[in-house]
């Protein structure tokens, strides 16, 4: 017997369905990054080619609901939304390290203090790898212990609106800020002129 049109338009749904739920879900993946103050994580992250999306937030501390006036024990951290048929998670990592002063161990720059301090957050044990085998790489290269901790990942808090898209939306405030803590020069002296 054959299957009537409602029966096929049912199962022919059911099918497209299925093949663009696992399509969606593997086309993108996330990454939480601590690099100092997310202004400026955001903004080097989302000029990444393969970068879908990158949103300030807090992560790592143990209350829910932080805010930029209250978020003692979280992290400045940055949740990085990529492709990974585009670029995958080492180049992630290498991306981070490259734009961050890792020897550091007080902050980045003129922000300094607990929520200023480098990490990368993993979500399983092939992330971590490659975070821990970044640090080994980059200690070699540098010759300078570095400071940035790998940890596991933790909740993810979104920051106020006015924090995100800050160097897109105040382009003069936010060069002042990068001149005048001197983020540019520090890089420089830490990576070489690239």
């Amino acid at each position: 017997m054959l299957p009537t049109m409602k029966t096929l338009t049912f199962a022919a749904t059911l099918a497209i369905a299925g093949l663009l739920g696992s399509t969606a879900t593997a086309a993108t993946k996330t990454a939480v990054f601590a690099g100092g103050c997310f202004w400026s994580v955001e903004k080097f992250f989302e000029a990444t080619p393969g970068v879908t999306s990158a949103v300030s937030g807090y992560s790592g501390g143990t209350s829910s609901n932080p805010t930029y006036e209250n978020h003692a024990g979280h992290l400045e951290a940055v949740k990085v939304t990529y492709d990974p048929a585009k670029i995958s998670y080492a180049q992630l990592v290498d991306t981070f390290y490259h734009n961050i002063d890792p020897t550091d161990p007080t902050g980045q720059m003129c922000d300094k203090g607990p929520s200023y301090r480098t990490a990368v957050f993993t979500a399983n044990r092939e992330e971590r790898a490659i975070a821990e085998a970044a640090r080994v790489k980059y200690e070699k290269e540098l010759g300078r212990k570095i400071t940035v901790t790998t940890r596991s990942a933790a909740p993810f808090w979104t920051a106020e609106a006015y924090h995100q898209d800050f160097a897109k939306k105040n382009p003069t405030h936010y060069g002042r800020y990068r001149q005048g803590c001197g983020w540019d020069r520090t890089l420089r002296v830490v990576w070489g002129a690239r």
